[in-house]
């Protein structure tokens, strides 16, 4: 699946089949991930796939920036390709260790690119989405655009340098987010620092155009976030968030989870009281263990760099499909489809502090 990168008029393009398509137009290496009718849901295949390209363009003069996209209407990309990695985990097969290090090599390489990368943020950005899209320098978003970090749901934690992002917003935004899985929408993403422009989707086709012919003047980045300026703004009135930042601040900050429901229960100021009230309930249907833990993680990665916290995330991540609670959540949520998991402890006043810092026991800060 390697497109071929030419500096002449005529370039190669990935056939249709292939579930990353790479092309370049105009100085620009354009790569969509191209399983629509799976939300763009990335696999190991898909994640050798971008990580080839970006290796390659790294080192083409020709090649001055990289835009990422997803296939179709719906997504950027929701996520990664669990099923696989619960039959690799099912049939003892290697493929759930193996998938993990490679996406977060490719995360980190987005990170430290030495091109500037522009996501095309529309439609669903969730979990591996959201790794690749917070490695890019510039983050567009739209209207349809529905970002979270949703793991505890499925009875994981949120990874991909989600220690690290989510820990990078304003107050408690990015400890909300990865406790209770929420998915925010532009203004909010906005307001939180996790996109950094909004434009309409009905624009998006003219933007690519505007790419074709963006005469390049300055520097690679400079350009495009002059061409930005003429498509999208950065910011949005009325982020709900803004709003409830006061509680989200005072809530979870609190030191477990337990707590934290506690104290949303207890709210009793009239803007706050239902969305209080909903959340708590929310927290009470999620995996205990996993909240804990992403608490936990967060924590932690409040005080390490980028590196660290992947490293942090790969050594959760070698201990989670024993220990956790994701082989259950995937099978009563995408095996099964009963929506009946089983979760282990069953609820968050059956938590055992000192298990929830097992998992961080053994954890040495150095890099992946």
């Amino acid at each position: 699946m390697t497109a071929q990168v030419s500096s002449s008029p005529t370039q190669h393009v990935e056939p249709p089949h292939s579930t990353v398509l790479a092309e370049v137009r105009n100085h620009i290496g354009h790569l969509t991930l191209n399983r629509p009718s799976g939300l763009n849901a990335i696999d190991l295949p898909m994640v050798r796939s971008l990580q080839q390209h970006l290796n390659t363009w790294a080192q083409d003069t020709d090649i001055k920036a990289v835009v990422l996209r997803g296939a179709g209407e719906k997504a950027f990309c929701a996520g990664g390709d669990i099923r696989s990695l619960y039959d690799s985990y099912k049939n003892n097969d290697t493929l759930h260790t193996i998938f993990f290090e490679e996406e977060y090599a490719l995360d980190l390489t987005l990170h430290h690119y030495a091109k500037p990368v522009l996501a095309l943020m529309d439609g669903y950005v969730l979990g591996g989405g959201m790794g690749l899209a917070q490695g890019s320098d510039l983050r567009l978003i739209t209207e349809r655009s529905r970002l979270a970090m949703p793991e505890v749901a499925i009875g994981y934690f949120p990874d991909v340098g989600g220690s690290y992002f989510l820990t990078r917003t304003p107050g408690q935004m990015g400890t909300y987010l990865g406790v209770s899985g929420v998915q925010i929408r532009a203004s909010d993403a906005l307001y939180c620092g996790l996109a950094d422009w909004y434009t309409d989707s009905s624009k998006l086709a003219e933007l690519d155009q505007s790419l074709d012919n963006l005469q390049w003047q300055q520097s690679p980045l400079e350009d495009l976030k002059s061409l930005l300026a003429s498509f999208a703004v950065h910011t949005l009135p009325d982020a709900p968030l803004a709003t409830l930042r006061p509680l989200i601040d005072e809530a979870f900050a609190l030191n477990s989870v337990p707590d934290i429901v506690s104290h949303l229960r207890t709210v009793t100021a009239p803007e706050y009281r239902e969305w209080a009230t909903e959340t708590a309930n929310l927290l009470e249907t999620r995996s205990p263990l996993g909240m804990a833990v992403t608490l936990e993680m967060l924590r932690h990665g409040r005080t390490l760099d980028l590196q660290q916290c992947f490293a942090l995330e790969l050594h959760l991540d070698r201990q989670w499909f024993d220990r956790g609670d994701l082989i259950e959540g995937v099978r009563a949520l995408i095996i099964d489809k009963d929506k009946t998991p089983h979760w282990n402890p069953p609820t968050l006043h059956e938590l055992d502090s000192a298990h929830v810092a097992s998992f961080f026991t053994d954890f040495k800060q150095s890099g992946v």
